[in-house]
């Protein structure tokens, strides 16, 4: 009988090879072979759900094309992690501190150049990184345009090969026109990777240009191990909670806030509560009074409606019998509890309440009085 190779403790601002990379086996082979043949695609698309490891694949891919060194393990090639490239490359792998250092950048701004300065991650000259461009967090023509006067006007000076990565595929339209330029005639020295949680989003000219390469699901077995080397902080019940939350993706894994969707948590099993049990509206209100301003209140909001989303989900699932698949597996004995008696048309509209409220949020209506509405109208007739 075979076992798992065992795993260890990384360092993932520094991934120093593809050993590294968690799950989806098949797919990176595939691709360092395509490196290998010197066939890696122009343009390339990952996909894959929230926390599959998307952008660090892409990173590592951007690596082992311009590692100085070129070792190979498995015969396939791989990136040392250490030369000045890998290096350079591996600095933009904390992806939402280097925008937030972005975004600062232009905020001290004059006005004038705020409005006509577009954000980019590039730690190193060759690789150009695409976040998606806030307030409206979309990929935007000026973004684009960049893009493309860079594949054209800008060979590569310290790198074999120019590697831009845009992290999202929202796209405005004008953006995602453009880009089709630069697909249908990409320079021989770029590849252009572009990740997404559904392909499907966007453009067909663009999907019919590029590979398209998918991250599966991992196991939550697999992630509980994972996680029992790699976050030994936690107990196993949290690993066994945190492995079932992250619907397959390691990256959310490794990252979960486990106490603060436990806080959210309580706040929406208050709100069920309040539906289908007994109104207790002292605690209800108690509970959602704490979500009323500021940037804070409405980061709580945003983990309140995520976590009574996955108990929404797991109370369907025991009504249409099927406990076992449940992610809450701490909660059983009380959502089985809450499920007596529901339907899945109770359950469906209380979905779209939900969707209510992250609409209201996004108008900037007062959130406790949003919250306390949803949790009075999913009453049980």
């Amino acid at each position: 009988m075979s076992h798992p190779a065992p795993l260890r403790p990384i360092d993932y601002a520094r991934n120093v090879g593809f050993a590294d990379f968690y799950g989806n086996t098949e797919t990176v082979r595939h691709l360092r072979e395509s490196i290998r043949a010197e066939r890696f695609p122009h343009s390339l698309i990952l996909a894959g759900p929230k926390g599959a490891g998307k952008y660090t694949l892409a990173l590592m891919l951007a690596r082992a094309v311009n590692c100085l060194r070129q070792p190979e393990t498995d015969g396939l090639p791989d990136f040392c992690g250490d030369c000045a490239n890998c290096t350079r490359i591996g600095e933009a792998v904390d992806l939402e501190k280097r925008v937030a250092e972005a975004v600062e950048a232009r905020e001290e701004m004059r006005e004038t150049d705020k409005k006509e300065t577009r954000i980019f991650i590039q730690t190193h000259p060759d690789v150009l990184i695409v976040p998606p461009d806030p307030p409206q967090l979309l990929i935007k023509l000026g973004q684009v345009r960049q893009v493309i006067h860079n594949a054209y006007y800008r060979p590569p000076v310290e790198a074999r090969r120019s590697v831009t990565v845009f992290t999202s595929s929202a796209f405005m339209k004008e953006a995602a026109n453009s880009l089709l330029k630069v697909l249908e005639e990409p320079p021989d020295h770029l590849t252009l990777i572009i990740l997404t949680e559904n392909p499907q989003e966007m453009l067909p000219t663009i999907r019919s240009r590029a590979v398209i390469h998918r991250l599966g699901a991992l196991p939550f077995e697999e992630i509980e191990r994972l996680l029992a080397v790699r976050r030994p902080e936690l107990k196993a019940a949290d690993r066994a909670l945190a492995a079932r939350l992250a619907e397959g993706a390691v990256g959310r894994a490794l990252t979960m806030d486990l106490g603060a969707y436990v806080e959210g948590r309580q706040v929406g099993l208050v709100l069920l509560k309040s539906a289908l049990l007994e109104p207790d509206y002292t605690a209800l209100f108690k509970a959602t009074e704490t979500y009323r301003a500021g940037a804070d209140g409405q980061e709580k909001t945003v983990k309140l409606l995520r976590a009574l989303g996955s108990l929404l989900e797991d109370l369907m699932l025991i009504v249409a019998g099927a406990p076992q698949l449940i992610r809450n597996l701490d909660m059983r004995p009380e959502l089985e509890r809450l499920a007596q008696g529901l339907t899945m048309d109770w359950i469906d509209g209380a979905a779209r309440g939900l969707g209510q409220v992250e609409t209201g949020m996004r108008r900037n209506l007062l959130r406790s009085l949003s919250l306390d509405a949803m949790a009075v109208g999913l009453e049980r007739q």
